[in-house]
């Protein structure tokens, strides 16, 4: 717990001092995972944003899912939530820019490269706005570096980078390129700190609005009591 709080301090001293500098928002995560077994999980996901560093808050979403891992290389996963945008100019401005129930099934394919981890992430969003019916694809393309001294077979530092590409069935086709750098951080087998920096451009869309943001995320795990596999920093997570 000491380790925790240590760390969760040092990630808002960071993100404090980078926001000092920079006209920058940002972008919270809480995700709790359920692992049934090796194969099987449930998950719930919370997401708080602002365009200045926290101050003008302007969009949340809520979301659960199932996923589904048959083997190593494969993960596929089914989430429904609410996604909600607000205008500029302050916190929770109305009228919203968009309220949307949205639906996406999603396949995640990872290869290792010696130490490097090679993570590819297909995902069709259906989405229910107040504008209508809208379909997205997105593709994400990510690499990823375990390092540190070895704790209970996992290790407790992971850098990452990835890149992010959103298109439609209609025109103009192209929506948003979304770029993270992130350092996560292990305190356990349970928990996870994430540190990240977030750039998004987006082009002619009134949901989420791109900028560049610190991103603070907090994941835990819980386990059914059987014998589960070690999780050794695995990829951080569906934004």
């Amino acid at each position: 717990m000491k380790s925790l709080l240590i760390a969760t301090l040092c990630c808002i001293l960071i993100a404090k001092l980078a926001s000092a500098q920079l006209n920058i928002g940002s972008w919270n995560i809480i995700n709790v995972k359920y692992n049934v077994n090796n194969q099987w999980s449930l998950f719930g996901e919370g997401q708080l944003r602002s365009l200045k560093f926290y101050n003008d808050f302007h969009y949340y979403e809520y979301k659960g899912g199932l996923e589904y891992n048959p083997n190593k290389h494969i993960r596929l996963t089914t989430v429904a939530g609410s996604y909600q945008t607000y205008r500029e100019g302050g916190d929770f401005v109305l009228p919203k820019n968009n309220d949307e129930l949205r639906i996406w099934p999603q396949v995640i394919l990872n290869q290792s490269i010696g130490k490097l981890r090679i993570e590819q992430r297909y995902r069709a969003e259906f989405r229910f706005t107040r504008s209508g019916y809208r379909n997205r694809f997105r593709y994400r393309l990510g690499v990823f570096y375990p390092f540190g001294k070895m704790k209970k077979n996992y290790k407790p530092f992971l850098i990452s980078a990835s890149n992010e590409l959103f298109f439609t069935d209609k025109e103009p086709y192209f929506e948003r390129n979304r770029m993270l750098i992130a350092l996560n951080y292990k305190p356990s087998k349970s928990s996870t700190i994430q540190l990240g920096y977030i750039y998004q451009f987006d082009y002619k869309i009134n949901d989420e609005i791109g900028r560049d943001f610190i991103q603070i995320g907090y994941y835990f795990e819980l386990f059914r009591k059987t014998k589960l596999p070690e999780i050794i920093n695995s990829e951080l997570k569906d934004n």
